[in-house]
């Protein structure tokens, strides 16, 4: 077998998660940098913006041709959602035997994409060149409601809270920390992006409420089950550790996790079981960083395995 370097591009990397990928691929011992494209830092050396790079590379501002003439082996598109059909559209045209990563929700609804997320759907990905990375928050709903998905009897409730990384670099509201000193900023009630998202996925309606608070990174997603059957509290337990049995990136444990533990590590956390009087109430919690799991380490996990690594290479333990 070769061991030959993987070349991977990253585009859009000026990004909170882009950055991320930068130390996961640089930690990769078969991955290599080909190339890092951002607009804002053309021409500045990689290495003076993330420290877990130790190569020569410069930040290059790439349109889609440039990206696709590149001819690298993997691209992830890290940008804001609406601006990856460019590049995809120059992939597929000169170098459809790229695998290309996309981290927005472009091509979530497409059913000739991979949907990667792979405590749930590693099966369906073989041979798949076109991934579409879930998004953080949908990552954190789906964890938290597929163990108890055949006994929901009516859609669950998920009241989630991120920190202002997940609105990105872009200044707005729900990013400026002036406003969000002392305050938790409601947004996007109903209808939201991961609400159908969740609901496509699952194959049952999901209600989603999102908010931003004062911290940087990590979500906190507490979720309301109401079950066509009574449970008892040891039979959930034991469920969710079951269904995550084996699963690296997935940690069940008792207490309700803190977002503040979960911030910089690569998994997710779920755990504050709680079932009502009648047991047909089940909450539960689940925290995860919304640039690594939600994001970067996500892509690293569909990353090896479309490249037939074992999916834990260069994410952390």
């Amino acid at each position: 077998m070769s061991h030959a370097p993987v070349s991977l591009g990253i585009v859009g990397a000026r990004g909170h998660t882009g950055r991320e990928l930068i130390r996961l691929v640089a930690a990769h011992p078969r991955f290599a940098l080909a190339f890092v494209s951002s607009r804002e830092l053309d021409g500045q050396r990689v290495d003076a913006h993330d420290d877990g790079y130790t190569g020569d590379l410069r930040f290059e501002s790439l349109a889609a041709d440039a990206v696709a003439a590149k001819a690298a082996d993997a691209v992830v598109l890290a940008l804001p959602n609406g601006k990856a059909a460019p590049f995809v559209a120059a992939l597929d045209a000169a170098r459809p035997e790229t695998v290309i990563v996309d981290l927005s929700a472009d091509y979530r609804f497409d059913e000739s994409w991979h949907y990667g997320l792979p405590e749930l759907t590693r099966g369906r990905h073989a041979g798949r060149k076109r991934i579409s990375n879930p998004g953080c928050y949908a990552t954190a709903m789906q964890l938290a409601i597929a163990p108890v998905l055949d006994r929901l009897a009516g859609p669950p409730q998920c009241f989630g809270v991120s920190g202002y990384s997940g609105a990105g670099t872009t200044p707005s509201d729900k990013n400026n920390i002036e406003l969000l000193r002392d305050n938790l900023m409601p947004y996007a009630l109903v209808g939201h992006m991961h609400e159908r998202e969740v609901s496509r996925q699952l194959g049952r309606p999901v209600d989603f409420m999102p908010h931003v608070a004062p911290h940087f990174r990590g979500i906190t997603m507490t979720v309301n089950l109401h079950l066509s059957e009574p449970v008892e509290l040891a039979t959930v337990r034991a469920l969710y550790r079951e269904r995550y049995a084996g699963e690296p990136l997935v940690r069940i444990v008792d207490e309700a996790p803190w977002v503040s533990r979960i911030a910089g590590r690569h998994g997710v956390e779920i755990g504050g079981f709680a079932v009502g009087a009648d047991g047909r109430r089940l909450v539960v919690v689940a925290t995860l960083d919304n640039l690594l799991k939600g994001a970067a380490t996500q892509a690293m996990q569909n990353l090896n395995l479309a490249f037939g690594f074992d999916e834990m290479t260069a994410i952390p333990g």
